[in-house]
């Protein structure tokens, strides 16, 4: 019987404090290749926290994280250039994550040119451009205009593109479609379901909401006050919660299904 390939990506013990305040207590997940893993919990809850630890974007008080065997906070800065370049982030707010003074031409172009792979593929860059937006539904003229031309979904599909131009094995996405109402919400998320699938990735799933990680992740880990208190297999926590607390999670989110259309 094959050996089990180890996690891309191991956290153990992950703690944050901000003086007295503890915003995040012992957390230690795993994620395997191609697995999607739902972190979740209530606003508060120290969710973003984690995932900013993970990316190294916020350096934890104690703990470690393990990138297929790269020691992520001890990395020297050439390692980590690396591990940043396997590694692609969604953040929230899809506003502020994209230069309103930069064409997204440009802000596409940028990841291949800070790590000097505009020869990635052995495909012209102007192309894998063209490519990119394609990927996410986006018509070749969007490479022309600058983000304030566009919607917050259109805005999240441009985050998604360069987050996926380097062809990482691991994307965080924190909260991608909060910010958005339902049904553009529910488009981009099927949008990410099949990046996901066709590319293979892994992926940290960071929401509050307990349908969505249903409905996109393998499995969840719940996250309250800073502290995990239950993971699992997703359909097994979602159909058979043990704590009150994932419960009440579950009740208070509506279903996502009704707002999901296939991607095509």
């Amino acid at each position: 019987m094959p050996e089990t390939p180890p996690p891309l990506l191991t956290a153990q013990g992950l703690t944050k404090s901000y003086g007295p305040h503890t915003v995040v207590r012992g957390v230690s997940l795993e994620v395997a290749r191609g697995e999607v893993l739902g972190l979740v919990g209530e606003s508060g809850s120290g969710k973003s926290t984690v995932a900013r630890m993970v990316l190294r974007l916020v350096e934890p008080s104690a703990g470690s994280v393990h990138f297929d065997g790269i020691d992520v906070l001890h990395a020297g800065r050439a390692a980590m250039k690396t591990v940043r370049r396997r590694m692609g982030v969604v953040f929230q707010d899809p506003y502020g994550a994209l230069n309103p003074r930069m064409r997204v031409h440009d802000i596409l172009a940028e990841p291949f040119q800070i790590h000097g792979m505009e020869h990635l593929d052995g495909m012209p860059l102007e192309d894998k451009l063209h490519a990119m937006v394609a990927e996410v539904g986006l018509e070749p003229s969007a490479l022309a205009r600058y983000p304030h031309a566009f919607s917050g979904g259109q805005r999240q599909r441009i985050n998604i593109a360069r987050a996926l131009a380097l062809r990482p094995e691991l994307l965080v996405l924190d909260e991608p479609v909060s910010a958005l109402d339902v049904s553009v919400g529910a488009q981009v998320i099927n949008l990410l379901q099949h990046l996901q699938r066709t590319h293979g990735l892994a992926c940290l799933f960071i929401s509050h909401s307990m349908p969505l990680v249903r409905y996109l992740c393998d499995r969840v880990a719940v996250l309250r006050g800073g502290e995990l208190v239950e993971t699992g297999p997703v359909l097994e926590v979602c159909e058979h919660p043990r704590e009150p607390y994932t419960q009440a999670l579950i009740a208070a989110t509506p279903s996502f299904a009704a707002a999901a259309t296939p991607v095509n």
